[in-house]
């Protein structure tokens, strides 16, 4: 490894980061396109969103999305996944965004798109492709706790299914994939997870260093455990900078699993970033769930873009 930095938790607070249009959060507006807003920061304002305030969001002006659906062989059968990429017939860096437990759906379609828009060709693929093409089970518009409930228990045997060795084996197809795709550049890939796959990204990071340059995992659970393969085990194989938006108050990465895999981070001198997102839930990114935070979201989303946009 080069070198290592840790830059560390961020202190978070609730302020919201990038304004969407229409929308409008505390504060001053700040709204770039091309070109730096010169807006003064608030006191109180934490780090990320006083940076969100001087800079500009790369590719805002890319707004025109080609989208498509294909099919992808795998080591273990095809997996059907959803494709987003700038309309510009150009090559643009790679990213492998892998789906929450809810899978390949409406929602995260948009989150593709939203991605490609700033310049990227993103590649979504249904995981759980072995129990079925997406999706894998019926999905309301709408998941509160009572639907999550349900939801869960018919995706539990399906996500149990899905072994480290198995999602490893798809990985390897998905970035072939993208490294024989004309729509991608030459060049490192980034990673971007929510929920388990949060975890199969800083998987695939370890697994695959020579492809992937950045990874960032948001709301993921159990990324630390007993098991000789616990992904904080492997963060060290990885030469990719990685990113870690935990959510607030998750019983499946509590305060004491962030400390650990920090702790392992430092030791094995991974250039990382670690930050708690206080007062969101798990799921925080997920516009479909009744966990989602828009303030939550559109600091992911700074933080996403800003480490791809380093390392892409």
């Amino acid at each position: 490894m080069v070198g290592s930095r840790q830059i560390g938790r961020g202190g978070g607070g609730a302020a919201s980061l990038i304004d969407a249009p229409g929308s409008r959060a505390a504060g001053p507006r700040v709204t770039t396109v091309g070109k730096s807003a010169d807006v003064a920061p608030v006191d109180g304002w934490p780090p990320w969103r006083v940076a969100a305030a001087r800079s500009p969001r790369k590719g805002a002006d890319m707004t025109s999305v080609h989208d498509a659906l294909l099919d992808i062989a795998t080591p273990d059968g095809v997996a059907d996944a959803y494709l987003a990429h700038p309309d510009d017939g150009t090559p643009h860096p790679g990213v492998l965004l892998y789906m929450d437990a809810y899978g390949l759906r409406p929602a995260l379609k948009t989150m593709a798109r939203r991605l490609a828009g700033h310049g990227y060709t993103v590649l979504v693929p249904n995981v759980m492709y072995r129990a079925g093409r997406a999706p894998v089970v019926a999905l309301p518009d709408f998941i509160g706790p009572a639907e999550r409930s349900e939801i869960f228990e018919r995706l539990s045997p399906i996500m149990r299914a899905l072994t480290p060795d198995r999602a490893m084996r798809d990985a390897g197809a998905y970035l072939d994939w993208l490294a024989a795709s004309p729509l991608v550049a030459d060049g490192p890939v980034g990673t971007t997870g929510y929920c388990m796959g949060g975890v199969l990204g800083i998987r695939t990071a370890a697994a695959y260093p020579d492809r992937i340059g950045a990874a960032a995992s948001f709301h993921a659970g159990r990324l630390v455990t007993d098991a000789e393969d616990s992904p904080h085990r492997l963060v060290g194989r990885s030469t990719a900078e990685l990113y870690f938006g935990h959510a607030d108050h998750d019983h499946s990465m509590p305060a004491d699993q962030i400390a650990r895999l920090e702790q392992t981070l430092d030791a094995d001198g991974v250039i990382y970033r670690s930050e708690l997102y206080e007062g969101a839930r798990h799921g925080y990114t997920q516009t479909d769930t009744a966990a989602y935070n828009s303030e939550a979201d559109q600091r992911h989303w700074h933080n996403l873009l800003e480490l791809f946009g380093r390392r892409l």
